[in-house]
């Protein structure tokens, strides 16, 4: 499990490092649908954890935490999308 948690982050990183900056942005919608898979998914697991309280906490922590990378992807993504918008000029 190690080699394959330490060669994913390797690939990623490669990946990722190669995508031109005009990608970006799809790139991160694109993340954020499957980060919305995971917050399901960790809904379904909570809702499954039954009455051990082990289970509760790991499943109400990763809902929290799914949320929050949801919700932060949605953030940089927003933020990515304003740089590409044209200013306006002001008249004066």
């Amino acid at each position: 499990m190690t080699f394959i948690l330490m060669l994913s982050i390797f690939l990623g990183f490669e990946v990722i490092s190669k995508v031109p900056s005009t990608l970006h942005t799809p790139l991160m919608s694109a993340t954020n649908a499957i980060h919305g898979i995971t917050l399901v998914g960790a809904m379904i697991a909570a809702g499954m954890s039954g009455d051990d309280p082990v289970k509760i906490v790991l499943s109400t922590l990763a809902v929290t935490f799914a949320a929050i990378n949801v919700v932060g992807g949605y953030g940089v993504t927003d933020r990515m999308l304003e740089m590409f918008k044209k200013k306006e000029k002001s008249k004066e």
